[in-house]
């Protein structure tokens, strides 16, 4: 009679017969081949979802926004380009179109100029939008001021400023564009925050508020339009190589005119245009596209905010001001 020691030790051994070299190699094969196959009909998902879809980009003229039209526009969806500078659009879209670098039917963008501090113009670009396409598919809310100031010498008027461009002027053109959407039960709205949405550092206190109503509303709207099938998605970039320091105001809003160190060590925007595509076609509800020391002050932020709080208090002691950060 086999012992039950005995019999799992046979059994072991057939075990051991079949895990051969031959064997696994087939199974790693099939794993790879399956795996492969998910991600090819991810890539199928995501193109399916923005091809021939309608899609609405602030701030198109410059940074994110220029590489975002790039990069939608090689996926086959139908451009709507929106900025201040009507030259710069035109010009834009017909970089578009001598461009070839892509196999998929693309579509001659449309423009539409205005300003997102004037809510009266973005209602009316709103209205122009609808009124040419019949619907809007996505809406990547992307244009934004920065600032750089301490706040004991900021005027007031300057922290309304960034305000109407990077909140108000976004939430009017969504609320504008949302009832198309909720009609047909269809829609995707995104919003380019930013690090700053999620903690603050100093001076860029009109920055990192407006970024941070950001966030809230748009978390809100997401809640809400869970059951009108509307997506939205929060998208919240590190530093990225721009012109976004260049152009920011200060505190008595005039321009800054400097490339911070830490904004010409940032990212390329192509690349984050490219995550930006991704995060479309997935559609994901929030990304955070940084570095490892940003996401951890993220985290820091929450987790330990007494420590967090002495960072900053640190920052700011060593900062003084506004210059190189």
């Amino acid at each position: 009679m086999v012992s039950a020691a005995a019999r799992k030790s046979l059994l072991t051994v057939r075990v051991m017969d079949l895990v051969t070299p031959t064997a696994i190699l087939p199974l790693l094969l099939g794993c790879v081949g399956l795996f492969s196959f998910f991600k090819l009909r991810q890539r199928e998902r995501m193109k399916a979802y923005v091809q021939d879809a309608v899609v609405v980009i602030t701030g198109a003229t410059s940074g994110l926004g220029r590489e975002c039209a790039k990069v939608f526009y090689a996926a086959g969806a139908k451009l709507v380009l929106c900025g201040r500078n009507r030259e710069a659009l035109e010009e834009l879209t017909k970089e578009l179109a001598a461009s070839q670098a892509t196999k998929v039917q693309t579509h001659t963008p449309h423009t539409v100029t205005f300003d997102l501090a004037d809510t009266g113009t973005v209602v009316a670009a709103a209205a122009e939008i609808l009124q040419r396409f019949g619907r809007v598919d996505v809406l990547i809310n992307n244009a934004g001021v920065s600032y750089r100031g301490a706040i004991l010498d900021t005027a007031l008027d300057v922290d309304q400023r960034v305000m109407q461009t990077n909140y108000f002027g976004p939430v009017a053109l969504t609320k504008a564009l949302l009832p198309s959407m909720t009609a047909r039960r269809r829609g995707h709205v995104v919003a380019i925050s930013s690090v700053q949405g999620k903690i603050s550092v100093p001076f860029r206190s009109a920055y990192a508020a407006s970024k941070h109503a950001t966030q809230a509303f748009f978390d809100c709207l997401r809640a809400e339009m869970e059951q009108y099938a509307v997506k939205v998605t929060v998208i919240s970039p590190g530093y990225i190589h721009t012109n976004l320091s260049i152009n920011a105001v200060t505190a008595d809003g005039s321009r800054y005119g400097v490339m911070d160190k830490t904004t010409a060590q940032g990212r390329m925007p192509v690349e984050v245009a490219r995550d930006v595509l991704a995060a479309v076609g997935k559609k994901k509800e929030d990304v955070i596209l940084a570095g490892l020391l940003p996401s951890l002050a993220i985290y820091l932020r929450t987790l330990a905010p007494g420590l967090f709080f002495r960072l900053m208090a640190s920052r700011a002691r060593k900062e003084q001001k506004p210059k190189h950060s």
